[in-house]
């Protein structure tokens, strides 16, 4: 891991970045480009106020063999950033909001995350491999796809069904791919199938990866640990980050005149994913889902209705980083393999600390796009949602037990949702849209107990079981959203997009009835990797988000080059953010409430896109991304936790005799405003460079790369506190004040064979 008190050789700063802004603007604007950029194709109507970011399909087809974390696709996002956590689900942050405050849909289906710790968020389902369009509502989100969320939304969807022509004989065809990582030794596999007639699609969707704990870069820090005096932690390996998942998708789907039925049915077995920035690690999570939807095109318009269910099983536990450490053993455990960690004979190895969340989620959604005019589309819908979690924690040996421990006890978290927007075309110049949205949030949970239940069991479980008990705790939300964009045909080079947006989220069920101050249960509900403990509480009021953006979209007449500018403010009534228990203190874990304040947050997103040439050598061009946000809790004054600093992404690339070629350079600015609270660590700034090659045949498919080119050491700035190995179950029992390093460089190679 890097030395956080050493400065690396480059250290890019807000000056650099202007002046690369400014450069590259220049070049933008003094070029006439004849080559036109890659454009994003969606199939069916396009919506002329579609105001989404889409990944490209080439570059979503690039870094696949570079990850099986879906969300990292989305890292070349104006505005998007990722809050580290296990390998294949990080959280993707949208402006400095992130987790429950976006709303993500997964083909169509609001999935939840059912763990204490947000380890199997929604992307987390989906495989790279089987995905078909990924794209981002940033800030401004039309109500018809947002809804309980502040931050913006997410849509992630599977390949759409494909059927033959009238006149076409029935077609079978497939792929299988494989790739490997170097870094971390990371192996996996996918291979889909599918048969296709004039009425009939059916697809078949599998993936397997695993992967070891990864390495930083070639210069890392030593710490003290607190748990072995007298020794250091030498982070050149990065402990608790190995995976191994395998997820499974049927598609059938079946046309009819002007009807298409589709029908998903997925499942998912994780038998492991560590987590370098928890103090728990999910050793299983098996998911088990159904997709309904039926669309049908009418004279007037579009109606669609789905209709999903979910199951989860989710299990938490040491792996084995976080299994051995030092000190007298309390409770049944069997040694640890000592070689398995460091080679250190010195120690033991934990009891363990079982814990399960089980969770259904039941779905159903009404909507209609009814066109009222050429010129005047006006959207319509109705969302229904009845989520049931119940956390769990069995005894398992020393102060733990000799009951189980329930954490959240028939949770409940029910929504109903109605919508309407209106889309119109004013004339020549002018595009508008206009949407109100109304949710009814209602969340319950039942009485709960601790380990034990006598009034002299450790840690207060008693005295705040029955403090929780005498509450009532039932809440209902009644939440308001409203959007209103605009769109000005400036001229042949300029549009300017207005937008005005009232969001509002009602607190997850972990934020409303986690209920002990204990240190060693509170430490186990934290979503935001920070290694502090979290109580709930049942008074939560929802969040009420106020934002207001404008984008400049400079481009070529013929698009041969643009320039887009969008400043940003959000500010947030009600955040839910943290305060201070009796103990805290500065540099060290400690124990915190969630609790309603108010925050702030601004910035600018830039994108550009320039041809440089073609000719014989090939097509030449540079895209870029620059991102700045600045988040404040208003009431405190202090920083918002895991706002990512200053950062651009720069990439030149390369296209000839079907080659595709990139050099991406990454730049990020050194983390100094972080949160007091929450003894947020900061980091220093770092460059990197990837690069990555692809060339398509007729039927086989080739990705080279290379990510972290030079090996540079480096820390993540919102990848949280390193909680990855020793006894992590104690609040003091591992050392304060390390970030989790950054993987080192590491070569991929991925193949995949179309038939």
């Amino acid at each position: 891991m890097m030395n956080q008190n050493r400065r690396l050789p480059f250290q890019p700063g807000p000056l650099s970045m202007a002046i690369a802004i400014i450069t590259l603007s220049q070049g933008t604007l003094a070029q006439g480009a004849e080559q036109e950029p890659l454009v994003v194709v969606v199939e069916g109507k396009a919506l002329p106020l579609d105001n989404a970011e889409a990944v490209h399909p080439a570059l979503m087809e690039q870094l696949k063999p570079a990850t099986n974390d879906t969300a990292s696709l989305l890292r070349n996002v104006p505005g998007v950033s990722l809050n580290g956590a296990g390998a294949v689900s990080s959280l993707p942050s949208i402006r400095g909001l992130a987790d429950d405050r976006l709303r993500i849909k997964v083909d169509g289906m609001d999935l939840i995350a059912a763990c204490p710790n947000h380890m199997n968020p929604p992307l987390s389902y989906l495989d790279p491999s089987n995905l078909g369009e990924l794209k981002v509502f940033a800030g401004i989100t039309p109500v018809s796809v947002g809804g309980d969320s502040i931050g913006g939304t997410v849509i992630a969807d599977k390949p759409e069904p494909v059927f033959t022509l009238g006149d076409e004989s029935p077609r079978t065809n497939g792929e299988i791919g494989a790739f490997y990582r170097s870094n971390n030794n990371a192996v996996g596999g996918n291979l889909a199938l599918g048969h296709a007639t004039e009425n009939v699609s059916i697809r078949y969707s599998g993936a397997w990866s695993q992967a070891e704990n990864y390495s930083a870069g070639d210069d890392f820090k030593t710490f003290t640990d607190t748990g072995r005096p007298g020794h250091t932690l030498a982070l050149d390996e990065v402990g608790s980050t190995a995976y191994e998942t395998q997820n499974h998708t049927l598609n059938l789907a079946f046309k009819a005149g002007r009807d298409l039925f589709e029908t998903q049915l997925s499942y998912q077995d994780m038998p492991e994913q560590l987590y370098p920035n928890q103090r728990m690690d999910l050793l299983d999570n098996e998911q088990k889902l159904v997709n309904l939807a039926w669309t049908r095109q009418t004279d007037w318009g579009e109606l669609e209705t789905r209709l999903y269910h979910e199951t989860v099983d989710h299990f938490m536990d040491f792996g084995d980083d976080k299994r051995f450490w030092y000190g007298t053993l309390s409770g049944p455990g069997n040694p640890c393999d000592p070689i398995s960690f460091h080679g250190d004979p010195a120690g033991t190895c934990a009891a363990g600390m079982p814990m399960y969340s089980e969770s259904e989620n039941t779905g159903l959604t009404l909507k209609a796009g009814i066109d009222l005019t050429a010129n005047q589309q006006l959207r319509i819908g109705t969302e229904l949602q009845r989520y049931r979690l119940d956390d769990y924690w069995t005894a398992s040996g020393g102060g733990m037990g000799p009951g189980t421990f329930q954490n959240i006890n028939g949770g409940e978290r029910d929504r109903i949702a109605a919508f309407a927007e209106l889309e119109s075309e004013l004339n020549a110049r002018w595009l508008t849209l206009f949407g109100l949205r109304y949710e009814r949030v209602r969340s319950d949970a039942d009485d709960v107990h601790g380990y034990n239940t006598t009034p002299t069991a450790p840690g207060m479980q008693f005295i705040d079981s029955t403090a929780f008990n005498a509450r009532d705790h039932e809440q209902i939300d009644h939440n308001v959203d409203l959007t209103a964009l605009a769109r000005y045909r400036h001229s042949d080079t300029l549009d300017i997009e207005l937008g005005l947006a009232r969001k509002v989220r009602s607190p997850n069920l972990y934020e409303r009835y986690t209920w002990s101050s204990w240190a060693m249960a509170a430490t186990m509900n934290n979503f935001v990797g920070d290694g502090n403990g979290y109580i709930g509480d049942i008074d939560l009021d929802p969040e009420t988000a106020y934002t207001a953006s404008i984008t400049f979209d400079w481009h070529a007449g013929n698009s041969g080059w643009s320039l887009r500018a969008t400043p940003f403010i959000t500010h947030v009534d009600d955040y839910i953010d943290a305060v201070a228990g009796t103990n805290w203190a500065e540099d060290q874990f400690n124990v915190l409430q969630y609790a309603n304040q108010t925050a702030r947050l601004y910035g600018l997103d830039l994108s550009m896109y320039l041809p440089l040439a073609n000719n014989d050598w090939g097509r030449w061009s540079l895209e870029s991304v620059i991102n700045y946000t600045h988040g404040e809790n208003r009431d405190t004054g202090d920083a918002l936790y895991n706002i990512m600093p200053l950062n651009g992404r720069f990439t030149l690339t390369h296209q000839n005799n079907g080659w595709d070629n990139a050099i991406e350079w990454v730049v990020v600015d050194a983390k100094d405003d972080v949160s007091d609270l929450r003894n947020e660590i900061g980091t220093d700034g770092y460059s990197l460079l990837n690069l990555r090659t692809s060339h398509n045949w007729e039927q086989l498919r080739l990705d080279l790369g290379v990510e972290n080119l030079f090996d540079r050491a480096y820390a993540l700035p919102t990848g949280g506190t390193y909680t990855g190995q020793g006894r992590t179950m104690s609040m003091t029992g591992i050392p304060w004040g390390i970030a989790v390093p950054g993987m080192g460089r590491s070569a991929y190679v991925g193949v995949t064979v179309k038939f």
